[in-house]
């Protein structure tokens, strides 16, 4: 008897999709006849030991003409030698006085909360300047230009290698800046140590949760987040005096960019890109197509009300 060839096996193969979550830099695109203008929303204090992707923001670096950073300070000698006599002022209460002398009681007795396992009272009598800069490092985890490398430290390395020019979109002089540390009042830097304790009382894990968000493109999340926050209430972006100047030289410099022929990028804080009323809101509002993440917070859902409070709004 003849044996019926046997069918092959049939081999059911799963086909598995890996779906690989970018995660780098938020970027937007903004065109203008042969003019392109690229942002990029920058943090700084990303931890170290935190990775993100940064190869799009390469090549984007790669094929700009020129590249535009942060402000920069410009100190002279004389402008050093003036912080270092005036150290104290800059660091330390006036004499007599502790933080207790200018937070309401509520707000102080939240700085006691957050302080209550330091070994000495130190802190009481720093100046509000420093104590609120010191929060957000010793107690929410921000560790500023000592941390890993962020978007600048990308960018410049990008442009190096490509051969871009880099330029600062202007520059504060040295010795408004000293004035404006000497100078303040406590009372200057009240709003910077009540949102540096709101950002403490998140804990050490603060500035990671704002890199993660960073990292993952969820832009709102970051400005929303306690230490960013908090950074734009303090010194220099919560300066009266020095914030003005860093906001009209940023908004000098990207209408000049989409005037010029050619790619520009421009690397920015991301709260001054992304906040309400910020960059991206304006270039929106004069009709420019913005192309990126999302930076707006979610409208919360409507409710629907309930049938019955309908039914007695009616008077049924």
């Amino acid at each position: 008897m003849a044996q019926t060839p046997q069918e092959p096996e049939a081999t059911t193969i799963e086909e598995v999709v890996v779906l690989a979550r970018r995660s780098g830099a938020p970027m937007w695109t903004v065109s203008r006849g042969d003019s392109t203008l690229i942002l990029v929303g920058a943090i700084t204090g990303i931890p170290r030991d935190l990775e993100w992707r940064p190869d799009d923001l390469e090549a984007a670096a790669a094929r700009s003409q020129q590249i535009l950073t942060p402000q920069e300070g410009r100190a002279s000698v004389t402008d050093l030698l003036r912080v270092i006599w005036r150290i104290r002022t800059i660091a330390r209460m006036p004499r007599g006085q502790t933080s207790a002398d200018w937070l309401t009681p509520d707000w102080q007795a939240r700085l006691d909360a957050v302080m209550a396992g330091e070994r000495n009272q130190d802190w009481r009598t720093r100046s509000l300047l420093i104590l609120g800069f010191d929060l957000m490092q010793d107690k929410a985890g921000y560790t500023g230009r000592r941390g890993g490398d962020d978007a600048m430290d990308v960018v410049r390395r990008a442009a190096r290698r490509a051969r871009v020019e880099t330029r600062p979109v202007g520059t504060v002089r040295g010795d408004e800046l000293i004035d404006s540390l000497i100078e303040a009042p406590q009372s200057a830097h009240v709003p910077c140590v009540e949102a540096a304790i709101a950002a403490a009382e998140q804990g050490p894990d603060a500035a990671r949760e704002r890199a993660e968000d960073w990292r993952a493109r969820r832009v709102a999340e970051v400005v929303a987040s306690p230490i960013d926050r908090a950074l734009n209430q303090c010194w220099p972006w919560g300066d009266p005096e020095i914030a003005p100047q860093l906001h009209q030289q940023w908004a000098a410099a990207i209408e000049t960019a989409l005037i010029s022929p050619g790619v520009t990028m421009g690397v920015a804080p991301i709260r001054l890109l992304a906040e309400e009323g910020g960059v991206l809101d304006g270039l929106e509002a004069r009709g420019f197509e913005v192309d990126g993440p999302e930076w707006r917070a979610e409208a919360p859902a409507a409710v629907a009300p309930d049938v019955d409070e309908v039914d007695s709004e009616k008077g049924v």
